[in-house]
């Protein structure tokens, strides 16, 4: 969903979203760049829930409710491993619009290869940086599996790097648990888990 831009913000920060004051808002990432002049916003639509569906409809003459953005999940230009699960791309969409792409290196997971959303900007800026694992379908360019496993599988991975999660609680924590097995210390992990 695209809306326009209301004030300056940092990439990895959330807005509040509601299409009336009798629905809770939701918190969702800006996944346009911060030079961009418009917000986006990536959503899986449930069809059982209040708002989703709403946003999905919604047209340009709409009102939708926004707030400021908000957040600490933020990256700077030095190197560091994102991981994402689905959605969970979003933030890293909005870091790489807004130049922090150099240095970085992608571990996204997904169902099915549908399921990978912005990768045709990601590939051609991370190339053999960006890692997609797909849980429930193969294909070329695809590691078969969910990125836990594909993590589990490597032999070492940087302990001195951050590490930024975004995705399901579930992922995160699964995602965590592994890194500091590795050896990655606690601080060196930043998570934004999606409800």
């Amino acid at each position: 969903m695209r809306i326009p831009r209301c004030a300056d913000f940092r990439a990895g920060q959330v807005i509040g979203v509601t299409t009336t004051p009798t629905i809770a808002p939701r918190l969702y990432s800006l996944c346009s760049g911060t030079e961009d002049p418009y917000w986006e916003i990536l959503f899986n639509i449930k069809q059982d829930g209040q708002l989703s569906p709403k946003l999905a409809k919604a047209q340009p003459q709409d009102t939708v409710q926004i707030s400021m953005p908000v957040g600490t999940f933020i990256d700077d230009t030095k190197s560091a491993w994102w991981i994402a699960a689905g959605t969970g791309i979003a933030p890293f969409r909005a870091m790489l619009r807004s130049g922090r792409g150099n240095n970085k290196y992608l571990i996204h997971g997904a169902r099915n290869a549908t399921g990978f959303y912005f990768a045709n900007e990601f590939m051609p800026v991370l190339k053999t940086r960006y890692i997609r694992c797909c849980s429930q379908a193969h294909g070329e360019g695809l590691y078969a599996g969910r990125l836990t496993h594909w993590l589990q599988e490597q032999p070492t991975v940087p302990i001195d790097t951050p590490y930024y999660l975004c995705g399901s609680a579930e992922m995160v924590v699964q995602v965590r648990d592994i890194l500091l097995a590795k050896g990655v210390p606690f601080a060196n992990i930043c998570s934004e888990i999606y409800f």
